[in-house]
């Protein structure tokens, strides 16, 4: 006869659940842009909301999309605590779930003081009330930073993700511990990996076969290989307000695209190096450590201020190859006007100044401006006579956008791709890869 055992129901697994794929769930929540469904219509972006009860939530979702649990194991847990969430079992595990992601570096946690004014201490007049809950916000760490650069990488490119490790190929000969092309005469500074054969050679072509064989300086012959080069990257980020505004997020995806490189230029290309600048108003390096937590503004679009500063971080770096990979939608409407421009006074009743900037904002939302143009072209020109090429990512097809890009292509032998959110990561990353066989001259 079959017996069936009941027992009194337990949640879920907590230490069954797979954490990394628990965090490419929660990669959406964790890099939110400020969007918002009705930002079309309010212009008002939503604060992030980076408490512990907005993670909770995010995890209880997560954990309804993959399955482990459902709408009835939620009302279960909920009904032995009188419907409420607080004390319940499903807080418990939820809580035990976010134990295990802090203890594995995923994330941290930290209690901020609450203001003066939030702080509530007591119910009632004469009676002690229950204290106000403490104020604990999470964030995302490095590791869960490179985890989710890692995920990204997995889906995007698979077999492709485990390309030779650590170097970019050029067309040059160097010489190495690889034996695949031909051999050269050594020179001083040489990787010494003697092609025996050609030397003893060229020593019997000298003095001919004979015992013993006498070995000159000149007789010695080193293997070449592909000569690999080092690369100094710098992502521009727009983050104009256009980059939520038209019914999309399409900041989100530029972040992921950033946190991707990081990843692949961390565990292939190790002598690479990458720098993120974000541009609006002005323009500003930021750590990827705080791009997670990084959101669009109400800007505009100060594209010559983000080259300046992109060439300028290039310049400092002693790499043969250098680029820009600049990610926008929108085209260039806002430029600096230094005080010793002539414009600078006929500008100055339109004009902004920045905090601590001697220098004036000019804005001209409608776009194809003759001075913001100028400007923008001339920082361009700049990074052609710096030998940095500028490739392009754009996630809009605006006829005025079009052909600022084609100069900037032109000028820089850069290269413009037409992109959208679904799309964006894919192709910049794929771009990255193949010009691994080539060189920025």
């Amino acid at each position: 006869m079959k017996f069936i055992r009941y027992s009194k129901f337990n949640g879920f697994d907590v230490f069954g659940v797979d954490l990394g794929e628990l965090m490419d769930s929660l990669s959406d929540a964790m890099l939110d842009s400020g969007y918002s469904d009705d930002y079309w219509w309010t212009r008002e972006r939503h604060k992030p909301d980076d408490s512990i009860d907005a993670l909770r939530q995010a995890i209880l979702k997560a954990l309804l999309e993959k399955g482990i649990l459902d709408e009835r194991d939620i009302k279960k847990m909920l009904a032995e605590n009188d419907g409420k969430f607080r004390g319940s079992l499903m807080e418990e595990l939820i809580n035990k779930l976010i134990e295990r992601l802090v203890e594995e570096g995923y994330l941290d946690l930290k209690e901020v003081e609450q203001p003066l004014g939030e702080r509530g201490l007591g119910v009632g007049q004469g009676e002690v009330g229950e204290p106000s809950p403490r104020n604990i916000k999470f964030e995302v760490t490095d590791k869960g930073l490179d985890f989710l650069g890692y995920k990204t990488l997995q889906k995007l490119l698979g077999s492709m993700g485990k390309s030779s490790i650590g170097r970019h190929e050029t067309p040059h000969l160097d010489t190495g511990v690889e034996a695949a092309l031909s051999s050269k005469p050594y020179e001083f500074g040489d990787t010494i990996n003697l092609d025996v054969n050609a030397t003893l050679m060229s020593a019997i072509a000298r003095e001919g076969l004979g015992v013993p064989l006498n070995l000159e300086y000149s007789d010695l012959y080193v293997r070449q290989q592909d000569y690999s080069s080092s690369c100094a990257t710098v992502v521009m980020l727009d983050c104009s307000h256009s980059m939520i505004l038209y019914g999309e997020d399409r900041f989100t995806p530029a972040k992921k695209v950033a946190i991707a490189l990081a990843h692949l230029i961390r565990t292939q290309y190790p002598g690479d190096s990458l720098k993120i600048v974000l541009f609006h108003d002005g323009a500003e390096e930021l750590p990827i450590s705080k791009l997670a937590s990084t959101q669009v503004g109400p800007y505009h679009t100060n594209t010559a201020e983000g080259l300046k500063l992109a060439l300028r971080i290039l310049a400092a770096q002693r790499k043969e190859m250098k680029q820009i990979v600049m990610i926008t939608d929108g085209k260039p409407t806002a430029a600096f006007i230094e005080p010793s421009n002539a414009a600078y006074f006929a500008y100055r009743r339109y004009s902004d100044s920045m905090a601590g900037d001697k220098r004036l904002l000019y804005k001209n939302s409608m776009g194809n401006d003759p001075f913001v143009m100028a400007e923008t072209l001339k920082e361009v020109q700049a990074c052609r006579k710096a030998g940095i090429m500028i490739n392009t990512f754009m996630l809009a097809s605006d006829h005025y956008l079009v052909e600022f890009v084609k100069k900037m292509t032109a000028m820089t032998r850069g290269k413009a791709y037409f992109a959208n959110p679904n799309n964006l990561t894919q192709f910049v990353l794929m771009d990255f890869l193949k010009r691994r066989t080539t060189r920025v001259k």
